[in-house]
C-alpha cells in the first residue's frame, strides 16, 4: 500500500493576491530547509503552486507556514507517497504566472467552470455530446489520458489559448453551445483554462476537480475511465491508479518519459538517448551525456549525490512542478 510509504509528496496550489511576493519567498525557503522539505515552490502575484516532498512532521510544518499567508487557509493540497524523495533540492521561486497561460486578463477568482467531483467525473464525459479536452501538454498525454479526450497536441499551456481559438468553431459549432469537461495534472491548469473559455464566451464549462491525481486516488479501477499513467513533475515520473508508482522513466538527455516499449528499442541507452531524441543529438553530445551517467553512477556507488543526477527541468513543466 502507497500509504506505508516514508516520504510524503504534496501538490498545492491556491489563486490568492500577494502584495510582495519577495517578502514571503525567504521565509518559505528557510520552514523548507529547516524541515528537510525538497522540491519546487513558485510564488507569483496571483499565488502559490509547487510540489514538496519530506517527513510527515517537516511537511506539516510547512503546509501550517502556507496556510498562513494571506488567502491561503483553503489551500488545495493533494497527498500521495514515496518510497524515497523525489527531489534533490528546495526551491522557492519568483514568476509572473504560477502556472504560465500568457493571457494577463483571465483571473479565475473572477470565475472559472464547475467542478466536478471525481466520483461524479465519468457520468459527465459520457454524457452524449460532452466534448473532453486535455489541457495538458503533448508528452503527458502520451503517457496517459482519459478515453475518447481530445488532444490539443500543445507544447505548453501558454500554447491553449491559441490552439482554442484556432479550432473553436469545429469544437463547439453554431448550434447550442455544448457541455465542455477539462481535465489537467493536479487542478490548476484548468482554474485557467476555464476561466479562459468563460471569457471567450462558453458558460457550460466543468473541470475535475482535484484533477487526475484525485481521480486515480479516489476512483476504484474497475470504475476508471483512465487510460495509461499520469505524468508528474518529479523523480517518480509517472503514477497509476491508486498512484502507485508507474513504470515510465526519465530519458535525461531530452527530459521526456520513456515508456516499458521505448526502452526496449535499441535507440534507448538509460541516460544517453530514446526513440524520441536520439535522431536530434550527436555524436559528441551523446557522449558527454553517456559520461553524466557514468559519474552518476559512480557517485551512488559511493552513496554521494552527484549534479548531473538532479531531475532535468522538464519543457513545459507548468502544472505542477
Amino acid at each position: 500500500m502507497t500509504e506505508t510509504l516514508p516520504i510524503r509528496v504534496v501538490a498545492l496550489y491556491r489563486f490568492t493576491p500577494f502584495a510582495d511576493i519577495a517578502a514571503i519567498q525567504p521565509p518559505l525557503a528557510l520552514v523548507c530547509c529547516s524541515n528537510g522539505v525538497k522540491g519546487t515552490l513558485l510564488l507569483a502575484a496571483e499565488g502559490i503552486n509547487g510540489t514538496i516532498a519530506g517527513s510527515k512532521e517537516g511537511i506539516d510544518a510547512v503546509l501550517v507556514h502556507i496556510r498562513a499567508l494571506p488567502g491561503c487557509a483553503d489551500l488545495d493540497v493533494k497527498e500521495s507517497r514515496a518510497a524515497e524523495m523525489p527531489f534533490h533540492r528546495m526551491k522557492v521561486r519568483l514568476k509572473r504566472e504560477i502556472v504560465t497561460m500568457g493571457e494577463p486578463s483571465i483571473d479565475p477568482l473572477e470565475g472559472v467552470g464547475h467542478y466536478v467531483e471525481p466520483a461524479d467525473w465519468n457520468a459527465l464525459i459520457a454524457e452524449p455530446g460532452t466534448i473532453v479536452i486535455d489541457t495538458r501538454n503533448d508528452y503527458e498525454v502520451a503517457v496517459g489520458t482519459f478515453a475518447g479526450a481530445v488532444d490539443p497536441q500543445t507544447r505548453t499551456f501558454r500554447d491553449f489559448p491559441a490552439w482554442f481559438r484556432e479550432h473553436r468553431d469545429e469544437l463547439v459549432g453554431d448550434g447550442p453551445p455544448p457541455k465542455i469537461a477539462m481535465f489537467c495534472t493536479g487542478g490548476i491548469r484548468c482554474e485557467k483554462s476555464t476561466a479562459f473559455l468563460k471569457a471567450e464566451g462558453l458558460d457550460e464549462v466543468y473541470h475535475l476537480k482535484g484533477g487526475i491525481l484525485k481521480y486515480l486516488e479516489t476512483v476504484p479501477e474497475a470504475e476508471s475511465l483512465w487510460e495509461g499513467e499520469c505524468f508528474v513533475f518529479d523523480q517518480r515520473v509517472a503514477v497509476g491508479h491508486g498512484l502507485a508508482l508507474g513504470s515510465h522513466v526519465l530519458c535525461h538527455a531530452c527530459r521526456m518519459p520513456v515508456s516499458v516499449a521505448d526502452r526496449s528499442s535499441p535507440l534507448y541507452v538509460e541516460g544517453v538517448s530514446c526513440p524520441a531524441c536520439h535522431d536530434a543529438r550527436d555524436e559528441t553530445q551523446r557522449a558527454g551525456y553517456a559520461e553524466r551517467e557514468r559519474q552518476m553512477r559512480l557517485a551512488e556507488t559511493r552513496g554521494e549525490a552527484h549534479v548531473g543526477a538532479v531531475l532535468p527541468k522538464t519543457h513545459g513543466a507548468d502544472d505542477t512542478p
